[in-house]
């Protein structure tokens, strides 16, 4: 999952080129963007836990600001725990639904979209100039198949999903908190994917990939612990990149490097007495 929590600056005049970063003196109190995603959604209504993701700020560009000025009442979902969502409601129609926790930018989401219009996109992140750079891709793409949450996809999956609700999750390159008393941090652990299971309709796919090789080898021993869950591949170990999985950027920087990107597929199993 993207590991920051950003609150961006709202432009003082509109009249910034594109690609800029935009910077603005606020009043105090004066929200960054009056129509657009929250800085903290949830506020202080839950319990306090370890997170997988680390806040920080970050400058948000012009065109990411006009973005999110416009689109977010449209196409933005706050995270804030108080609501059971309508997913039919929210996309407009009752095409399956995916959630994808951590888009960074979202180009690998607009092109996942854009090849596969009867499948709605859910993508989750933190990341407030990757929230305006989604919705930007996806207003000039002309992808009515994607919403953007912002905030935590803990408190979107057990405070405002159904059960079954989800007709798949995608997590790409998540966080992989390298170091050892950072572990606990990670995202795929037991007690996430027992909340993960709950949400996802039987036969839902869970699809995970990462380029940080001991971060893999333990989601694929969780994955493959959790009784809810089947390793789509006969021999139980990685799968090759799906063909639906786009190539990023970030992704190409890493193979030049010499890192190794593991794709993990598993099914969720029919519900199970325990």
């Amino acid at each position: 999952m993207s590991d920051s929590l950003n609150t961006p600056e709202t432009p003082e005049t509109p009249h910034h080129a594109p690609g800029t970063s935009v910077r603005h003196t606020r009043s105090k109190g004066e929200p960054r963007f009056p129509d657009g995603p929250k800085a903290d959604p949830a506020g202080s209504h839950f319990e306090r836990r370890i997170r997988s993701f680390q806040p920080r700020r970050s400058r948000v560009t012009a065109g990411q600001a006009d973005a999110l000025q416009r689109l977010w009442p449209k196409w933005g979902l706050d995270i804030d725990g108080q609501r059971t969502i309508d997913l039919g409601e929210l996309f407009g129609n009752d095409n399956p639904v995916v959630l994808e926790i951590g888009f960074g930018m979202g180009e690998a989401t607009a092109q996942m979209a854009g090849a596969d219009p009867g499948t709605n996109i859910l993508a989750v992140d933190v990341h407030t100039p990757g929230q305006g750079n989604l919705l930007n891709l996806a207003d000039t793409g002309g992808l009515s198949n994607v919403r953007v949450a912002n905030g935590d996809a803990i408190i979107l999956l057990r405070e405002m999903l159904t059960p079954d609700a989800l007709d798949g999750l995608r997590v790409f390159f998540p966080d992989p908190w390298p170091k050892k008393r950072h572990h606990k941090r990670r995202l795929i652990q037991p007690d996430f994917l027992s909340l993960a299971a709950t949400r996802l309709r039987p036969g839902a796919i869970v699809h995970c990939a990462t380029d940080w090789e001991p971060y893999a080898e333990q989601m694929l021993d969780v994955l493959t612990a959790h009784p809810d869950f089947e390793n789509t591949r006969p021999d139980g170990g990685f799968a090759p990149r799906p063909g639906f999985r786009p190539l990023t950027r970030f992704e190409g920087q890493g193979l030049e490097k010499g890192h190794v990107v593991n794709d993990l597929l598993f099914r969720r199993v029919q519900h199970r007495s325990r």
